[in-house]
């Protein structure tokens, strides 16, 4: 990618960055550097070429080889291969993460055992600015169509994206404001996709446009259309036919009634670029209208809208110890409501903001680093019958440093974190306010420049949520009666993590072992006791220790100059249990996958078997979930070779039609995901 350069555009930006006293958050690269593109000779690469760069887990990229904690770069055909309708079931499957599926239209990933507002999902390094992590019947407000590439940290993510990450962060990169401009003045990407189980019709496309020298343009587009979805038997599950006062006489099956998707929206975007800073604008529109089959008699439809403007700037200049300025901010306008039976019921709303201001330290002999600022708003309403959150309005701030330190043959890193968040329910006019204390601390070494030996220590806390503190009343999509709780402190947690990566030759792996002490471990106790028909759940707060390891191998076991064959393999496990030994609730079953493909020019060939297993000892009212094992097959076929990036993908999903339920969603006794399924997509970059 060419540069563009502007001296009187340099001049406007610096301006207008340090009038703001803003930066742009550590997710943006910088201007001169293609994140698609090897770079060599960086600070962190330690001899690495830096063929995956991670921007998400570091204010400075890194090769993912050199990122402490579990990661993952969802990129190009992987991306592709994978695309789903929501991004929870986009990233489910790969190692330590699950999701809430409730349905094709709403599903959140679920990381290490841990969801909801534990786990940040971020477009270009903002938070989705939404309701998603209300409630699991939530859609979040995008689409992985238009996506670039999702980068995953699985961990305790605290320092950098503050305290509703100590699970982990997905971060959903596009392009809506661009940072480079491209070669041939023209640069974009389309997706088709039609598949037989959903009777899903799926588009989106993008394009960057260099209007001038200095300045380029970007849009975007997406619509996916879906029907309701085929289910292998009966749509609730044999523990709950077999439960004790079942009554049922006709149970659902074949179909699942009210699960179908319309969802479109798009961007507009333009950047103003420079030689040493970078300025950009994006407005987007997202509409979607999904079903949510919760089985009952009346169905719930939910109504999506969402407008969102940000803004994006980085300017490049030595002052004082610091080497950049960035620059972050964005502000939503979002609202759905749940029709019943067609009529408008409850209505959500959620105005907020975000924004992030970071400085970036010049190399001093060994140290580098960078401190920051990052503040949030939310307005937050729920208007109708089924409002079991009160109307709140919440405000977080808080400053991070993060510091790297080499010391040969190991890389030090540090960091600190304080936060403050104010809770006020409008309806009791009573306010809730927190401060959270975070701190990390971890070493690298790499034996050899292909392996990495890492451990990280951290020390993180969470402040309780709205809707933690101040439910009260009926939620239909979960079937539950939610009551907060007054009482709930700050939920702290020490987490320790070993990590090992190696990628030589016709070999890469990792393996990631993790422990986590959580004191105040807020959770929905099911209580067993009814309220108008509906399950009596209880916001409470217990200790609880998490443990587990993922592990992911990939093996060329014959590398032709025409041909390969990759065989990779894949497994997962988390324990989840409170102080007196019983069980969390809705923790994922242990996971496997393992699978071969063929690799050629102009076509591949590949399959993959997923084994998952039977959860049996569950929290207390939560039903067994049965395992499964699932066989995939896909054919590839790039009709002008690799010079050409357009390919053609065929999918047989699920080929045995087996039974698949989620044990952490609410509903895996009322909705098994989908049986088989017949993929056609094409995919096209230029």
């Amino acid at each position: 990618m060419k540069k563009l350069h502007s001296a009187s555009s340099i001049s406007i930006m610096a301006l207008m960055l340090l009038s703001a006293s803003n930066a742009q958050s550590q997710e943006a690269t910088q201007t001169q550097r293609n994140p698609e593109q090897p770079v060599h000779d960086h600070p962190d690469d330690h001899g690495h070429e830096m063929d995956l760069i991670f921007v998400t887990a570091s204010p400075h990229q890194k090769s993912r080889l050199d990122v402490l904690q579990g990661s993952n770069i969802l990129s190009d055909e992987e991306l592709n291969k994978q695309m789903e309708a929501t991004i929870g079931e986009t990233l489910s499957g790969i190692p330590g993460i699950s999701s809430t599926f409730f349905g094709p239209g709403a599903s959140r990933p679920i990381i290490r055992g841990l969801g909801g507002d534990r786990i940040r999902v971020l477009i270009n390094g903002i938070g989705s600015i939404d309701a998603a992590s209300t409630s699991p019947d939530h859609a979040v407000a995008g689409d992985p169509l238009t996506a670039e590439r999702v980068e995953i940290l699985r961990g305790a993510s605290t320092l950098l994206y503050g305290n509703n990450a100590v699970g982990g962060v997905v971060n959903i990169i596009d392009s809506r404001i661009p940072e480079v401009a491209p070669d041939m003045g023209a640069s974009g990407r389309a997706r088709l996709a039609i598949d037989s189980v959903t009777n899903d019709r799926s588009a989106g496309g993008s394009i960057n446009v260099a209007a001038s020298d200095s300045i380029v343009l970007h849009a975007d587009g997406h619509y996916r259309r879906t029907g309701d979805y085929s289910i292998p038997g009966f749509a609730e599950s044999s523990y709950l036919r077999n439960s004790p006062g079942y009554d049922n006489p006709e149970p659902q099956s074949g179909t699942v009634a009210n699960s179908d998707v319309d969802n479109k929206g798009g961007s507009l975007g333009m950047s103003l670029i420079g030689e040493n800073a970078l300025f950009g604008v994006s407005f987007n529109l997202n509409k979607s209208n999904y079903g949510v089959p919760n089985g009952e008699e009346e169905p719930v439809r939910i109504d999506l809208d969402q407008k969102r403007f940000d803004v994006k700037g980085n300017v490049e200049n030595d002052f004082l110890i610091f080497e950049e300025a960035r620059m972050r901010f964005g502000y939503a306008d979002y609202k759905h409501v749940e029709l019943e039976d067609g009529s408008p019921g409850t209505s959500f709303n959620n105005k907020g903001w975000e924004g992030r201001m970071e400085l970036l330290q010049q190399t001093l002999g060994d140290v580098r680093g960078s401190m920051g600022v990052q503040l949030r708003k939310r307005e937050f309403s729920a208007i109708g019958e089924e409002a079991f959150v009160p109307p709140t309005d919440t405000f977080q701030w808080g400053a991070f440093v993060v510091e790297e330190i080499e010391v040969e043959p190991v890389t030090f890193e540090i960091g600190g974190r304080f936060d403050h968040q104010s809770s006020k329910s409008k309806a009791t006019n009573l306010t809730k306010s927190f401060n959270n204390y975070s701190f990390s601390a971890g070493a690298a070494t790499h034996p050899t420049e292909n392996d990495m030996i890492g451990i990280s220590i951290s020390r993180s806390e969470r402040s309780p949520t709205p809707e933690e503190l101040f439910s009260n009343g009926p939620h239909l999509a979960t079937n539950a009666y939610e009551l907060g709780n007054l009482n709930l402190k700050n939920e702290q947690a020490i987490s320790g993590e070993i990590t090992f990566k190696r990628d030589v030759g016709l070999f890469s792996g990792s393996l990631n072992i993790y422990h986590t002490w959580y004191k105040n471990f807020i959770y929905e106790h099911e209580t067993g006791q009814l309220i108008d028909g509906l399950n009596l759940l209880e916001f409470r707060a217990r200790d609880a220790k998490f443990y587990g390891a993922e592990v992911e191998v990939n093996y060329t076991v014959i590398d032709e100059s025409d041909y390969q064959v990759v065989l990779n393999a894949s497994g997962d496990y988390v324990h989840a249990t409170f102080n007196n030994g019983s069980v969390v609730p809705r923790i994922p079953a242990a996971s496997a996958n393992i699978g071969i493909e063929y690799q050629a020019e102009m076509f591949d060939v590949g399959g993959e078997a997923r084994f998952v297993g039977k959860k049996t000892k569950t929290a207390t009212n939560v039903l067994p979930t049965d395992g499964y094992v699932s066989l995939d097959f896909s054919v590839t076929w790039r009709p002008f070779g690799d010079e050409k990036n357009l390919d053609v993908r065929f999918q047989a999903q699920n080929i045995t039609n087996a039974e698949r339920r989620q044990h952490t969603s609410f509903l895996k006794d009322m909705l098994p995901m989908p049986g088989r399924n017949f993929r056609l997509s094409l995919n096209y970059d230029f």
